[in-house]
């Protein structure tokens, strides 16, 4: 009898697939997996040897791990995320598409923020001067301390 959620072992794609296999599927290394998995976002049973199997649905969620790493969410986020969607099987399209619809906003802070640190890569170290208390151009008589310390033109305030 398959553990819960396992399906049953007449099926072609029934059985589990070893921790390398998964690795090799995933192109996420086995080191990897095991760390996923101490911090509970994917899950595996053990064989009498003490083997790691893992659902085939598994690679779906590595994957989902992986682009969620990408997108900058953190571990937690992506175990909060990951424990909406079953455990037991592969999920469908409209479950994935509910998960990633939060994502939207949080992807285009991210492209904005890219497309500001790009205008600054010419605006501001463009000249080679890389100083905004000597830049004549873009800071004359250095007014950007008015406005705070740091880097005032790559923080968003305006030249």
């Amino acid at each position: 009898m398959p553990a819960p959620g396992w399906p049953d072992a007449s099926h072609p794609f029934a059985r589990p697939l070893t921790i390398g296999e998964l690795a090799s599927r995933s192109g996420v290394a086995t080191s990897a997996l095991r760390f996923y998995e101490e911090r509970g976002l994917i899950h595996s049973v053990r064989t009498e040897a003490g083997h790691r199997r893992y659902p085939r649905a598994t690679t779906r969620r590595v994957a989902f791990i992986v682009f969620a790493q990408r997108v900058g969410l953190s571990l937690e986020e992506i175990r909060v995320e990951l424990a909406k969607l079953p455990a037991n099987r592969a999920p469908h399209g409209d479950e994935w598409a509910r998960l990633s619809a939060t994502w939207t906003q949080r992807i285009a802070q991210q492209i904005a923020e890219l497309k500001r640190l790009e205008r600054g890569l010419t605006d501001c170290i463009g000249c080679g001067c890389l100083s905004l208390e000597r830049c004549q151009i873009l800071n004359p008589g250095d007014r950007a301390a008015e406005q705070g310390t740091g880097p005032r033109f790559w923080l968003g305030d305006a030249p």
